[in-house]
């Protein structure tokens, strides 16, 4: 085994979902500075063109799509393939939080969009890509995103995301141990408070300042942390590491 963070992933084919995203972004840029090949996923497709033109070297590619559309899956899929040649991880960022003051804000379309996004959709492209994984033989990569509040259960009007979230965890676990004999890992990133628009989105600087003092590392997390953690995931150190959510809060949670 070489020793380095992004081991066994040059010539490798990946998927990153989101990846217009704050976080999503820097798993691309991750990847593709490892020697991946990187079809970036996200609704929006002007950053996604910028972010893949920005890559410089490499075979890269950019795909807009709504996730919610199960049936889009394979097609996505299959091109990657074409294009590729291979299909060897997935990092599953893409999510969704509508946050509302209180629980009785909560309406029906925030419940379905929140659970079509985050988790009916996590489900279906994690099973499509483990079958693709099967039929190559070789194994595979699975990563999803958490988040701290799948542990807190969230707040006010956000519990019903962090019971995405719970979700996520739980068919992470029971997909690890359903393909674990194919050779195909599945794990979480489990982020706590990071810079990204999502997080800041509708809170004011008190709330802010509340939510970085629960904080022991004393700062919210830039997203180039959590690409570290899944780049780690995807290599050949964690090679034994399935069914395993990866906590990146700052120490805001410990477990």
């Amino acid at each position: 085994m070489t020793w380095s963070m992004g081991s066994g992933l040059e010539g490798k084919g990946v998927i990153v979902t989101g990846a217009a995203g704050g976080i999503g972004r820097e798993v691309v840029r991750a990847f593709a500075a490892a020697g991946a090949q990187v079809a970036a996923v996200d609704l929006r497709y002007e950053p996604l063109k910028e972010l893949v033109a920005s890559l410089g070297e490499g075979s890269h590619l950019a795909l807009c799509a709504d996730l919610r559309d199960i049936d889009r899956h394979e097609a996505i899929l299959q091109t990657v393939l074409e294009r590729f040649g291979t299909l060897d991880v997935l990092a599953h960022v893409a999510g969704v939080l509508i946050r509302r003051k209180n629980v009785d804000e909560v309406t029906e379309a925030d419940w379905d969009m929140q659970h079509d996004v985050n988790l009916k959709a996590t489900f279906f492209l994690n099973r499509a890509v483990a079958r693709i994984y099967q039929k190559q033989g070789r194994g595979g990569r699975i990563i999803n995103f958490a988040s701290q509040g799948w542990w807190t259960g969230g707040f006010g009007g956000s519990v019903v995301y962090a019971a995405t979230k719970g979700g996520i965890v739980s068919l992470t676990r029971g997909l690890a141990r359903t393909y674990a004999k194919d050779r195909i890992t599945v794990n979480a990133v489990s982020p706590g408070a990071v810079d990204t628009e999502m997080l800041f989105k509708d809170l004011n600087q008190e709330q802010v300042d509340q939510m970085v003092a629960q904080i022991p590392i004393g700062h919210v997390a830039a997203p180039t942390d959590l690409a570290g953690a899944v780049i780690f995931l995807a290599s050949d150190h964690a090679s034994y590491v399935t069914g395993a959510t990866i906590n990146v809060s700052g120490g805001w949670l410990m477990y």
